[in-house]
């Protein structure tokens, strides 16, 4: 636990191996394709086959995300980092299905989900609506003070597009700094990836002839239910 939080802090991410069993994963997939099927008009993104490959608004679709942070040793891992007060405020999904791959260039996750976006601040900016929920971005102390959980329920690898991270870039703030030597996240099925949202990172496309995909849960805590300025996260489930 000691090492995960050490290298959180120096490089921004640590890898949680072996945190979900094959049955927990298998599970988490059930509940997930299950609430993400129902209904077309829902939060879920699909392609143009119909398939699902994101949602934004996963608490919506699924409550049962809410409780998945807190099994061990997971939510003591996160309690470690965040400390007792944290509490999750937003779950997303992805999804690199076959044939449908998709890529992200190299950035940092400066925006959280609020309740009103609209309030005079000198702090936050850039108000936007994402699936009918309020976004902003934020300070660097608030996202300082955040951690990602991505809960990964396929095996990664070279074939299906994986994150790339650059180790330490969370200390630059908010400006995106490419220095350095790139890592790829590679992970088995229930590994959980742990990263700062000021950690730069990137990833490909998935190779064109994979049959694999890339499930993963994404999951946004924060240290404090507070925020400056009035300002209210969308959801804080402690």
């Amino acid at each position: 636990m000691r090492e995960l939080c050490s290298a959180i802090d120096r490089d921004g991410y640590a890898l949680l191996r072996g945190a979900f069993g094959p049955d927990e994963v298998a599970a988490v997939l059930r509940a997930l394709t299950t609430a993400l099927s129902a209904g077309a008009d829902g939060p879920a993104i699909r392609g143009l086959e119909g398939a699902v490959y994101a949602s934004r608004n996963v608490l919506a679709l699924w409550p049962d995300a809410g409780d998945v942070w807190r099994r061990a040793p997971l939510g003591e891992l996160l309690h470690a980092v965040l400390g007792p007060a944290c509490g999750l405020v937003r779950a997303l999904f992805f999804d690199k299905p076959p044939g449908q791959s998709w890529a992200l260039p190299w950035h940092k996750d400066l925006t959280i989900a609020v309740r009103d976006n609209r309030l005079p601040s000198a702090q936050f900016g850039k108000p936007t609506t994402k699936a009918g929920i309020p976004h902003v971005e934020v300070p660097r102390s608030v996202l300082e003070g955040m951690l990602t959980a991505r809960i990964h329920l396929d095996e990664i690898t070279d074939e299906n597009g994986p994150l790339k991270v650059l180790p330490g870039s969370h200390r630059t703030g908010k400006e995106l700094v490419l220095d350095g030597e790139p890592r790829t996240v590679l992970s088995a099925a229930g590994d959980v990836l742990l990263m700062r949202p000021l950690l730069a990172h990137a990833s490909g496309r998935s190779h064109p002839t994979t049959a694999r995909h890339r499930r993963i849960l994404h999951l946004e805590l924060a240290a404090s239910p507070a925020l400056p300025d009035g300002y209210a996260w969308h959801d804080f489930l402690p």
